[in-house]
C-alpha cells in the first residue's frame, strides 16, 4: 500500500514544471506548449516569480542557475551579484557598524538575477525576449491574486513603511492598508520597466540574440543602472540599524557585472552525481552530508524515525561547522574545497558522530590548515529568532526573508534548477523610477578582517541559495531545490536521501514529514545561533520526539505542514518517462506536466 500523498506524483512524456508559485509554473509549461524548451520555461517562471512572490524575490535580487542541456554537462550560471566597489569594512564601521544592516541601501549587492536569466536564454533557450517577459508583464499590469503571506509580511512592516519607507508605502499600502489575501494586485511600475526594456530590446533589431543582447545592456548600462546609482546617491533610507544610510551601489558597479558560467561541485551517492554551485554558495555543505553520510545504511532506516533523524541533524552539524569556517567566494579567497569533499576527510569527521545530540560548533582542518570561526554577535545585536517560516519572521516580528524555486525538465532531456532570492518587498524601499526595490545579501558579509567570508570590494557574498541537479549512471537527471535559507541545504539533503534509499516518488518524498537544526549561526542579520535545537513538524510520532529529545536535541514542534518547499523534476532515461512533484505546503506550489 502506498503512504499518504497530498497530491500525485505527475508523469508524461513532454514536460514538467515544478515551482513554489502555481502561475509560474503555468507560466513556464506555456513556453514548453509553444515548443521552448527547458531552458525557455525556467526564464519565462522566474520572472513571473518576481511579480507573484515578491515577498520570496523581486527583480533586484540574485539567482543562482543549474543547468543540463540533454546528453551535456551539468553548468553553474552564477547569477550573484558582487559587492559594490565601495563596500570596505572601513567604510561600515566608520558609520559605526559591527554588522552589515539586514535592510536599507547598504546591504544592497549588484542585482544579479537578470543577467543571469538572460544569459540562460541568450545562450540556451529559443525564445524570444518577448515570449518569456509577457506572462510576467501580464500579471504586474493587469493583476494577480495575492497569497496571504503577501498580506502578512506587508502588515508587519506597514508602520515601517508609513514611517520611513514613503515610496514603499504607496505601493504596497493602497488607501493605508496592506492587500487583502486574494484580492488581485498590480505593479505597474515594473511593468513599465519590462515594457520599456522590451521597447529598447526591439529597437536593436528584429534577431533573438541583439535583442537580449540589448536588453542586458539597458539594465547594466542603461536607464535601469542609472536609476539605481541615483537611488544610492540620493536617498537615505531608516534600516536595522536604527540609522538611516544612502547606498553604495553605483552605475560602475552594474556596467562591470555579467553573469559568469561556471563548473559545479559534484560527489558520488547511491549512482548518482549531485551537483552544487561551488562555495561562493553554500551548496556544497548538501556534498559534504553525502560524504559524512556515505558509509550509513539508511535505507535500513526508518525515514522518519529518530534514528534517520539524528544522524542526518548531525552530519548536518559537522558540514555546515565548517561552511563558517571555510566557505567563500574563491575569486578572492583559498576555499580548501578538494579536501572538504574528499572521502579521507569525511572518514576523520565522521567518528565525531555518536548517539548524543552535539552543542558544540565543530569545523575541521582541512589539509592540515587551522580553522577560524567569526566571533558570535553580542545580545544586544542578535535579539533571538522565533522561528522560520515563510517569510522568516523575528522576535521583534520583523520579517527577514525567503525565497522561491523553479525545475524544469523538457522532452529532449534537458534541466533545470533555480532559486530565486532578495530583492524582496520588505527589504528596501521601492525605487520610484522601476517599481522594485534593491536587494540586501551584502548582510551575510562578516565586517570582520580575514574571514573566508569577510566583507572586500569586487566579492560575492556566501550565498545560501542552493539549487541541485543529480544526474544517474543510468543517464537519469533529477533537478530539484527549496527556499528556507540555512535550511535549504537541509530540506533538500533530507529529500534526496529519502528518494534514493526508500524507493518513494518524488510527491511522496516531498510530502513526508520534515526536520531540520538551527545550530548552525544564522547567515542572515543578527546572524544568531541556537546550538542543539532540532525543528521537526508535529507529524513526526511522540515515540520519536521522545527519543530525539533523550538524545540531547532539543526539540521545537513546529506546524504539521511548516517545513520544507521542495519542488522536483525527473528525466527516467530507462523508461523515457517525465516526474515532477511540488510541495503543498503553503498551498502555493504546484507541478504542471504532460
Amino acid at each position: 500500500m502506498r503512504p499518504f500523498t497530498t497530491r500525485p506524483e505527475l508523469t508524461g512524456t513532454y514536460g514538467m514544471v515544478a515551482s513554489t508559485h502555481w502561475l509560474a509554473s503555468a507560466a513556464g509549461m506555456r513556453l514548453l506548449e509553444a515548443g521552448g524548451n527547458a531552458f525557455d520555461a525556467a526564464v519565462a517562471a522566474g520572472f513571473v516569480l518576481q511579480v507573484v512572490e515578491p515577498h520570496l524575490n523581486g527583480p533586484g535580487g540574485e539567482v543562482p542557475i543549474l543547468f543540463a542541456p540533454a546528453g551535456g554537462p551539468v553548468r553553474v550560471i552564477a547569477g550573484q551579484g558582487p559587492a559594490p566597489a565601495a563596500a570596505t569594512i572601513d567604510a561600515f564601521t566608520a558609520l559605526g557598524l559591527d554588522l552589515v544592516p539586514g535592510t536599507g541601501l547598504l546591504a544592497a549587492c549588484v542585482p544579479g538575477a537578470f543577467d543571469a536569466w538572460l544569459r540562460l536564454l541568450a545562450e540556451h533557450g529559443t525564445a524570444t525576449l518577448a515570449d518569456v517577459l509577457e506572462p510576467a508583464i501580464f500579471y504586474a499590469d493587469h493583476g494577480f491574486p495575492v497569497v496571504p503571506n503577501i498580506t502578512a509580511t506587508v502588515t508587519t512592516v506597514a508602520d515601517m513603511f508609513a514611517d520611513d519607507w514613503p515610496t514603499s508605502a504607496a505601493l504596497w499600502l493602497p488607501g493605508g492598508a496592506p492587500p487583502a489575501a486574494g484580492s488581485r494586485f498590480a505593479l505597474p511600475g515594473l511593468a513599465a520597466t519590462y515594457r520599456r526594456i522590451l521597447a529598447e530590446a526591439a529597437a536593436a533589431g528584429a534577431g533573438r540574440e541583439a535583442q537580449i543582447a540589448a536588453a542586458r545592456r539597458a539594465w547594466s548600462h542603461g536607464f535601469v543602472a542609472e536609476a539605481i546609482a541615483d537611488w544610492c546617491a540620493t536617498a537615505r533610507v531608516r534600516d536595522t540599524s536604527g540609522r538611516s544610510h544612502g547606498g553604495l551601489l553605483t552605475g560602475d558597479d552594474l556596467a562591470a557585472f555579467v553573469a559568469p558560467e561556471e563548473q559545479p561541485a559534484a560527489v558520488d551517492y547511491g549512482g548518482w552525481r549531485v551537483h552544487k554551485t561551488g562555495p561562493w554558495g553554500q551548496g556544497p555543505v548538501l556534498l559534504q552530508q553525502l560524504r559524512l553520510l556515505a558509509g550509513d545504511d539508511l535505507a535500513a532506516l526508518d525515514p522518519t524515525g529518530p534514528d534517520f533523524v539524528h544522524l542526518v541533524t548531525e552530519a548536518a552539524k559537522l558540514a555546515f561547522a565548517d561552511r563558517e569556517a571555510w566557505y567563500g567566494d574563491p575569486r578572492h579567497v583559498d576555499v580548501p574545497l578538494d579536501e572538504l569533499l574528499s572521502p579521507s576527510y569525511a572518514m576523520d569527521r565522521r567518528g565525531l558522530i555518536d548517539d548524543t545530540a552535539s552543542l558544540a560548533l565543530r569545523p575541521g582542518s582541512p589539509g592540515g590548515r587551522t580553522p577560524r570561526l567569526p566571533a558570535p554577535p553580542t545580545p544586544e545585536t542578535a535579539p533571538a529568532i522565533a522561528g522560520t517560516g515563510e517569510p522568516t519572521m523575528d522576535s521583534r516580528g520583523r520579517v527577514n526573508g525567503d525565497t522561491c524555486h523553479v525545475s524544469v525538465v523538457d522532452r529532449w532531456g534537458n534541466c533545470v534548477a533555480a532559486t530565486p532570492s532578495g530583492g524582496w518587498l520588505h527589504s528596501s524601499p521601492t525605487i520610484p523610477a522601476l517599481g522594485f526595490p534593491l536587494g540586501t545579501r551584502a548582510q551575510m558579509f562578516w565586517l570582520t578582517e580575514g574571514l573566508p567570508s569577510s566583507l572586500a570590494p569586487g566579492k560575492r557574498p556566501r550565498t545560501t541559495l542552493t539549487p541541485s541537479i543529480a544526474t544517474h549512471d543510468d543517464g537519469s537527471r533529477l533537478a530539484f531545490g527549496t527556499p528556507g535559507g540555512d535550511q535549504q541545504d537541509q530540506w533538500s539533503l533530507t529529500f534526496f536521501l529519502r528518494l534514493v534509499n526508500h524507493g518513494r516518488d518524488l510527491q511522496e518524498t516531498i510530502d513526508l514529514p520534515m526536520f531540520h537544526s538551527t545550530h548552525m549561526p544564522s547567515s542572515f542579520y543578527p546572524r544568531d545561533a541556537r546550538p542543539g535545537e532540532l525543528h521537526v513538524e508535529g507529524r513526526f510520532s511522540a515515540e520519536t520526539r521522545a527519543e530525539l529529545t533523550r538524545r540531547g536535541h532539543r526539540l521545537v514542534v513546529s506546524g504539521d505542514w511548516s517545513l520544507g518547499r521542495l519542488s522536483a523534476v525527473r528525466h527516467d532515461a530507462t523508461t523515457g518517462l517525465l516526474h515532477a512533484g511540488a510541495n503543498p505546503r503553503g498551498m502555493q506550489g504546484y507541478a504542471v506536466g504532460r
